[in-house]
């Protein structure tokens, strides 16, 4: 059986999405080096916690928004207690698993920091497209994303949306 290769245009746009996947990451690691001293995967549990009722989350949901398995975020969550950002906690529904909690100190770095990560999501992603292309852009994804996760199990709901 013959397997087809991707046509021209589907070969253009796999690469392009490569590339973006690739240098999109890097851009924004960049502005956050330079304006806090972290990495993308730091912020993105900063900004997790400070959108939790109680600046708080589950170190398994963290890790699932985070994007982050079990081990590197327990490695992440260490390096922000030791920045003072961030405290570990028992949960306090059981008190057996742990939580992640923002501290006052984490939430001003967020505060701080959002306006100029904000600013460079939408210079590196947004201000090159027309508002028709975000709008496709948002379609093509969600597309994508229906077909990856067809009965949304493995989707983070947004904001203080809590995830189970």
């Amino acid at each position: 059986m013959t397997h087809p290769w991707l046509d021209e245009t589907q070969q253009r746009a796999w690469r392009a999405w490569l590339t973006v996947a690739e240098l999109l990451p890097r851009e924004l690691d960049t502005q956050l080096q330079r304006d806090a001293g972290l990495t993308h995967a730091a912020y993105i549990v900063l900004a997790m916690l400070s959108e939790a009722p109680g600046r708080s989350r589950r170190m398994s949901d963290l890790a699932r928004r985070a994007n982050q398995s079990q081990s590197r975020l327990s490695h992440t969550v260490a390096r922000l207690e030791d920045r003072g950002w961030v405290r570990r906690e028992r949960s306090p529904e059981d008190g057996r698993g742990n939580v992640a909690v923002l501290t006052d100190a984490g939430w001003d770095v967020v505060r701080d920091v959002a306006p100029g990560h904000v600013a460079a999501v939408r210079a590196a992603l947004f201000d090159p497209l027309t508002p028709q292309q975000t709008e496709s852009l948002r379609d093509i994804l969600e597309t994508v994303v229906d077909r990856l996760d067809p009965d949304a199990s493995r989707r983070v709901a947004h904001g203080s949306d809590v995830a189970g």
